[in-house]
């Protein structure tokens, strides 16, 4: 749903973009057609003189940039699965990189927003999928499978969202005056072609001003989250502990003894439909600790999440799907969970998800993570940190 921005926001944006919010695009890549004039519409020219490119500003990976104004994800015309604008809902490939998209509205800069061209998991799917085109977070990062080395286009991702791309109209928010410029390894050009045609630039920046142009073009460098660890640890039912013992087994004096729990029951003989499994890693000042076994499995039940060994799997058993997080398992397991304590282990909490071989750093609140199919949850307290995040070979019950 569509909201309208308000006009508070503008004076915001305004100060934001004389502010130099942004700097710096990579290298070329496949994106390096996509600067300067191509055949096809128009998008409007902004004023009399060019803008500059602003001092690169320092963005750590999964910061919000911009006002929200949209909802989380794909609409309901743009990409829920099925085949769309020659791209398909697969897992994800084994690299990625991005391009950077920009959209402002009158000087404010309008957040673009996580989990564009990402399907969660159904009882039919239990792993979800993702397209080659995606978002994350609301960085404005657009994830790029670069498996098979194709470029693809500003106007695929708009098809992924579901939301409409004009020469007048950019998802919903519509201007008689719309420029584009295209930061392409520090070189910018005014792109003045068919924004459907667009060819997103790998590691280079987007920038769509609707109304009144800026400027000063923002551009970033990024703090990205530890790369991949290249050899997968295999994960076993009951297999062999992933870290050193540290907390007892079973839940605590005030975690889960039967009783229903954020709305999670604990049941005997629960109807199971839905069964995935989520990974947590913890790791204390440069130390690996094994998340205890039977969390959520008092004597008498099983609550919908729970643990089997010390192997980090959280199973994730129910008789529906519905969004689990991970402040209800700490609530089930009675431990406290926050950005500067984590099961009683206290210090400065870094966060990294990895979904579907995408890993990005988490920046909200720990507890509201979402517990999915195969997704990894790693939580750094204190230092050093990690230099590189783990990776999983998955069993399937």
């Amino acid at each position: 749903m569509l909201h309208k921005i308000s006009s508070r926001f503008v004076a915001i944006g305004i100060a934001l973009a004389l502010a130099g919010c942004g700097g710096g695009g990579g290298g070329g890549g496949n994106g390096a057609a996509a600067a300067g004039s191509s055949a096809g519409g128009t998008s409007a020219s902004g004023g009399s003189s060019a803008p500059t490119l602003a001092a690169a500003t320092a963005v750590v990976d999964g910061t919000a940039l911009g006002t929200e104004n949209w909802q989380a994800g794909s609409t309901t015309t743009g990409g829920q699965g099925q085949a769309v604008s020659g791209l398909n809902c697969t897992q994800a490939g084994s690299s990625y990189s991005y391009s950077h998209l920009s959209i402002y509205m009158n000087g404010t800069q309008v957040a673009l927003p996580a989990n564009i061209g990402t399907v969660a998991p159904t009882v039919a799917k239990p792993t979800g999928c993702v397209y080659p085109l995606n978002t994350t977070d609301e960085t404005g990062k657009i994830r790029i499978d670069t498996t098979s080395n194709t470029s693809y286009t500003l106007g695929q991702f708009f098809a992924v969202w579901g939301q409409p791309l004009s020469s007048t109209n950019v998802a919903g928010l519509q201007a008689s005056q719309v420029t584009v410029y295209v930061n392409n390894g520090g070189t910018l050009s005014q792109y003045t072609g068919d924004l459907s045609s667009l060819v997103l630039p790998v590691h280079g920046e987007v920038t769509i001003m609707l109304g009144t142009p800026l400027t000063q073009i923002p551009t970033y460098t990024w703090t990205d989250p530890p790369p991949l660890n290249p050899t997968p640890i295999q994960l076993a039912y009951m297999g062999p502990n992933l870290g050193t013992v540290h907390w007892p087994d079973g839940d605590t004096a005030s975690g889960g003894a039967g009783a229903t729990i954020d709305g999670l029951t604990c049941s005997p003989g629960m109807s199971v439909v839905f069964h995935v499994h989520a990974h947590l890693a913890i790791i204390n000042n440069g130390q690996w600790l094994a998340l205890p076994e039977n969390i959520g499995r008092p004597s008498s039940c099983d609550y919908e999440l729970h643990t089997h060994d010390r192997t980090g799997i959280i199973h994730i058993e129910a008789p529906s799907v519905k969004n689990y997080t991970l402040g209800q398992f700490f609530d089930i397991w009675g431990e406290p969970l926050s950005s500067t304590n984590v099961a009683g282990l206290t210090g400065n909490v870094v966060a990294y998800i990895s979904d579907n071989g995408e890993a990005r750093r988490y920046m909200g609140d720990l507890r509201a993570i979402s517990l999915i199919s195969h997704r990894d949850i790693t939580l750094q307290i204190g230092t050093p940190a990690v230099s590189t995040l783990a990776t999983y070979s998955w069993y399937e019950l």
